[in-house]
């Protein structure tokens, strides 16, 4: 097991499930559906849906690095995460569909095409941690799956996300900020909990925003 929830098998089914949770979910958006505010404070759904494509650009950095051995950096400077975002603001409704789906493909592509040796291989995350390749698939389930629901269509609620996914989601998000106990509640209304995300638990303490 990795993480102690989760496998390697899990996480790579988790990215395909996630991947066509977004994509369905940014189908049907207009010029006006995107610019429309997404569930996270100060974004709209153009912001996030760029960031979703910017993070497949920016693992496929990391999916060349375990591939070739030549050191790829996620981003090539702290700049370059907004710089992302900011490109994706400029675009037609239309071209951003078209970014987040190619980047999506392109991902799912290099990700095939590892083998089993180079899946060992070590790359550096965006926040510097070093890690097995074998981790990139979970990094990017992490990033479709929540912010599918993040997009607030309404078409892609935390209940809608794998259980499994969900217990490994829980799994970290308590490990990292250190929480001994859990409320007590659905399993999706925990993991929105964790996640900063509006939830429907009683008398839970307010969080921060992961992710």
């Amino acid at each position: 097991m990795t993480g102690g929830t989760r496998t390697f098998a899990d996480a790579r089914e988790w990215v395909r499930t996630g991947t066509t949770l977004l994509l369905d979910a940014v189908a049907g958006l207009d010029e006006a559906g995107f610019g429309a505010p997404s569930a996270l404070p100060e974004w709209t759904r153009k912001h996030l849906a760029a960031h979703v494509a910017a993070n497949a650009d920016a693992l496929c950095n990391l999916v060349h690095w375990a591939a070739t051995g030549e050191e790829t950096p996620m981003y090539a400077s702290p700049q370059e995460r907004s710089a992302g975002i900011a490109r994706g603001m400029a675009l037609p409704a239309e071209e951003l569909r078209s970014w987040v789906t190619a980047s999506a493909r392109a991902l799912d592509e290099g990700l095939d095409r590892l083998t089993d040796e180079q899946w060992q291989h070590e790359v550096v995350t965006a926040q510097g941690r070093t890690v097995p390749a074998t981790e990139l698939p979970w990094m990017r389930a992490r990033e479709v799956c929540v912010h599918a629901v993040d997009l607030g269509t309404g078409a892609v609620t935390f209940a809608d996300l794998p259980t499994g996914f969900l217990t490994a989601l829980v799994d970290e998000i308590g490990t990292r900020r250190g929480l001994t106990e859990l409320p007590d509640g659905p399993l999706p209304e925990v993991a929105a909990w964790l996640a900063g995300r509006p939830h429907s638990l009683a008398d839970a303490p307010t969080l921060g925003p992961w992710l």
